[in-house]
């Protein structure tokens, strides 16, 4: 009996370890990043439809949904309509029925009593309506030697006319925001593991970066788990969209900023309650992949200018401005070093009271051999921006983020370059 009971406890010891084992290797879906060198779009590609097709997709960190344009010749035998009042369409909290629109044969985009939502195109800032619906779906693994399938994952129908302002070849969006049929929470869903992702670009066009889905080690060469040393800071939510309707949160990812520094001295010059979301769903700080610089609310980005240049040492000349940009300097006296050129530090000072620092590498854009710029922007004149800061592709390059959707917060490791690695070592030719 006592032999018997000692052979069921190794038993059961080893079924934890295999198990235990087994889930911690077990391959998770990825999407591989490139930056596009024309447009500055952080560029994915996946596989789609019966028979499959490869599609590219521009990276949305902040869309509700994957999007594709089903004007292109979108055929497959596997396509399925969200009907209207189904489960499916209540992952976009949608009402919107489309009726009267069969098509003989049925195509996507073309069926009676089908859900619908208006994806738009954050590049070109268009919009239109399009269909619900769901097709097979694969994505790259942390494993080479593996390619994952989601049978049915659903997705918005767009046209033509959204498709304009995208990247060459770049047929949709992939939607990473903060709603149930966006691919962070639809992957987690379906592969059981927990809702988190980790966005890792890299600053070079010849060299990827990529979106790790679930949680880490997220190990990047030389063997260094980006993952290991975080610092967390809560994700807020917004409960107003950028179209203002009340009642349905944005799908932005956003945090709390107290106040920003220049060389570790306070920006003042701007009212900083702009930096709080009010009651109208106005204002505040969100992290985008659509921009590819950081955009400001006009007095939040001249108060920053001003602090940078008079901050920068005396011996580095101000040259005329290239646009974008509203600060440019001679790169004769400014030095290189691990972190980037060696210009005053940016810091985010969070509500968590934690920092975010943008060292030169994430601060400075490099226009030519003799002019580098401050990487900020001025938010358009024409029309009030909805949100106050917006921080843009360049200066989240070679920085690990990890959303955990569950937790609400977001982890962050400031540049991997100070760990002597970037969101470039990831080695997408070896199993996981």
């Amino acid at each position: 009996m006592a032999s018997s009971s000692s052979f069921l406890l190794v038993f059961l010891c080893l079924f934890f370890l295999v198990t235990s084992s087994v889930a911690k290797t077990s391959p998770r879906p990825l999407l591989q990043v490139t930056k596009d060198t024309k447009t500055l779009q952080y560029v994915t590609q996946i596989s789609q439809r019966t028979p499959l097709v490869p599609v590219k997709l521009t990276l949305d960190l902040g869309g509700p949904y994957m999007w594709v344009n089903c004007e292109r010749g979108y055929t497959s035998s596997t396509y399925i309509p969200a009907r209207c009042g189904s489960a499916p369409c209540r992952l976009l909290n949608t009402t919107s029925c489309t009726t009267g629109t069969t098509c003989q044969p049925p195509v996507p985009d073309c069926f009676n009593n089908t859900c619908g939502h208006g994806p738009d195109n954050p590049i070109a800032n268009t919009g239109t309506s399009g269909q619900l619906g769901a097709d097979v779906f694969k994505i790259q693994s942390t494993n080479v030697l593996s390619v994952l399938t989601v049978p049915r994952l659903y997705f918005i129908c767009g046209n033509n006319f959204i498709n304009d302002g995208l990247a060459s070849g770049v047929t949709g969006i992939a939607g990473l925001g903060r709603t149930g049929a966006s691919l962070p929470s639809q992957l987690s869903s379906y592969f059981r593991f927990d809702p988190k992702f980790a966005l890792c670009l890299s600053s070079s066009t010849r060299s990827s970066g990529a979106v790790f889905f679930g949680d880490g080690p997220y190990t990047l060469l030389p063997n260094v788990d980006a993952s290991s040393s975080l610092t967390y800071t809560p994700l807020i939510v917004n409960p107003v969209t950028e179209s203002g309707f009340l009642g349905d949160a944005s799908p932005k990812y956003f945090i709390g900023v107290k106040s920003i520094k220049v060389n570790e001295k306070s920006v003042k010059g701007f009212n900083e309650t702009l930096l709080s979301i009010d009651g109208e769903g106005k204002g505040g700080t969100s992290i985008s992949t659509a921009h590819p610089y950081t955009v400001m609310e006009t007095s939040i980005y001249k108060a920053v200018v001003a602090a940078f240049v008079k901050a920068m040492p005396k011996n580095v000349e101000k040259v005329p401005n290239v646009a974008p940009f509203g600060a440019c300097f001679s790169s004769k006296n400014i030095v290189s070093t691990r972190l980037g050129p060696a210009v005053p530090s940016i810091d985010l000072e969070l509500r968590s009271k934690n920092v975010w620092r943008i060292n030169g590498a994430n601060s400075i854009v490099e226009v030519n051999n003799n002019v580098l710029c401050l990487g900020f922007v001025e938010a358009r004149t024409d029309f009030a921006p909805t949100i106050s800061v917006v921080i843009g592709g360049h200066q989240i390059e070679d920085n690990l983020l990890q959303f955990d959707l569950a937790a609400s917060r977001l982890g962050f490791s400031s540049s991997l370059l100070g760990r002597s690695t970037s969101c470039a070592n990831f080695n997408f030719t070896s199993t996981d």
